[in-house]
């Protein structure tokens, strides 16, 4: 079976669709006080790009639920997952944190080109913690929380997902 679900995402690979999850990491919106409006952006870029959107959860800022939720979507066939929210440097904001806890390697350049690019937006960019990382076999970028921010942010790496997610799925590229 595992074999089986390894060729299968390899086919779509090379066909540059993905399967995506999108998580909305958010105590207001989780708790319902708030209308997500980051998810569905991500969601609309990602099906824009011709990816599939498999799973989709708004979860509270707390590290455990996050790294719950990131395992339970790459367990699920997710070889992308897309986080909005708790990048900042509030209290509550503890998306890189859970990430951190559960990756098997962190890919610092694309934090480093989200924030370099946002610079050119915003000089707040320098506070945002975003990051990409490997977990399981999913490629888990932790974008902001603001739906303009996180949309953009995307597009700021889009150029290396299809590969970052190949070869976070140990399917062979051409590097």
């Amino acid at each position: 079976m595992k074999n089986k679900q390894r060729s299968n995402t390899r086919a779509l690979q090379h066909s540059n669709q993905i399967n995506v999850g999108v998580i909305t990491i958010s105590d207001r919106a989780s708790a319902g006080d708030y209308k997500d409006l980051g998810g569905p952006a991500l969601k609309e870029v990602a099906q824009k790009a011709g990816w599939q959107v498999l799973a989709e959860a708004i979860v509270p800022d707390n590290a455990t639920r996050i790294q719950e939720t990131i395992r339970s979507f790459s367990q699920q066939g997710c070889g992308l997952i897309l986080t909005t929210g708790g990048t900042g440097i509030g209290p509550r904001d503890v998306t890189p944190e859970a990430i951190r806890g559960i990756m098997r390697v962190e890919l610092p350049g694309f934090g480093e080109v989200m924030r370099a690019e946002s610079m050119k937006i915003t000089p707040n960019s320098i506070l945002s913690r975003n990051l990409a990382a490997i977990v399981g076999h999913a490629l888990v970028i932790a974008l902001p929380g603001k739906p303009s921010g996180a949309v953009e942010c995307l597009g700021f790496v889009q150029g290396a997902i299809l590969h970052g997610v190949a070869l976070s799925q140990e399917t062979p590229t051409s590097c």
